[in-house]
């Protein structure tokens, strides 16, 4: 597990989303595709958000208990997401998770999640784009808007993945009948907004997708900001990583 070159852009802008920060992103980096290999290393990461939520940009921090400290490397996250050998030894965890690593692994008690930004010296910065249009450009009577977000994800699913995730979310669909080509949906109304998503492959089977389909009643951002992070990272908790989130509506 090698860490790139410190690099900090202070000529970056990166544009908040509304509302509380979500938590950071852990992750375990095995020294070899195999679920009982020894952990080599810890990341951690934070997506950046525009207004809209998707995405702006990546930032990430490593340890490894041989190495001089935290490091910063943004073609390190990169990789996460593209060599299939390093894919292969990425483990997404909780920070329960990480803390334990990193007292086994003599670094410690895990620092705090505030500490923990300020280890991120290598932006990684998204390239931007207008909305496509996706759907109807109209919402329903009783909604002033509807918009469609797509959660890319690097790795695979196994079966016993997906079918915990049908157990977790097929009850709420109701006997609806799924979109083509989902293999898992859901749905949810909260506070007067609707929230609908399906799982699918895309890529021709090369990556996996979330679909949310949101119906706003309220102007509450910050609940539209919190389910996003709560769907993503139920399917991060299942062993995807995600790559980026693009509005589509």
């Amino acid at each position: 597990m090698t860490a790139g070159p410190l690099r900090a852009d202070p000529g970056t802008l990166l544009v908040e989303a509304a509302g509380p920060r979500p938590p950071l992103d852990y992750y375990l980096v095995l020294a070899e595709p195999n679920p009982a290999a020894e952990v080599e290393g810890i990341v951690v990461e934070e997506f950046a958000r525009h207004a809209n939520f998707s995405t702006a940009g990546l930032d990430s921090a490593g340890w490894t208990p041989s190495g001089d400290g935290w490091w910063s490397s943004a073609s390190f996250s990169r990789s996460m997401r593209t060599d299939r050998e390093l894919l292969a030894r990425v483990v997404p965890t909780s920070r329960g998770g990480a803390e334990r690593v990193h007292r086994q692994l003599g670094g410690g008690q895990l620092p705090v999640e505030a500490v923990l930004r300020t280890y991120f010296r290598d932006h990684q910065p998204f390239t931007t784009a207008p909305p496509l249009r996706l759907g109807p450009a109209q919402p329903p009577s009783g909604f002033h808007d509807r918009r469609v977000y797509r959660v890319l994800f690097a790795k695979d699913l196994r079966e016993d993945q997906l079918a915990n995730l049908r157990t977790l979310w097929q009850p709420a669909v109701d006997g609806a009948p799924r979109s083509p080509g989902s293999v898992v949906a859901g749905h949810r109304d909260q506070g007067g907004d609707r929230f609908a998503w399906d799982v699918r492959r895309v890529g021709r089977g090369l990556a996996w997708c979330l679909d949310v389909t949101v119906l706003l009643r309220t102007t509450a951002t910050g609940t539209l900001g919190a389910t996003l992070y709560e769907l993503t990272n139920v399917m991060r908790r299942h062993g995807l990583i995600p790559v980026t989130t693009e509005r589509f509506a």
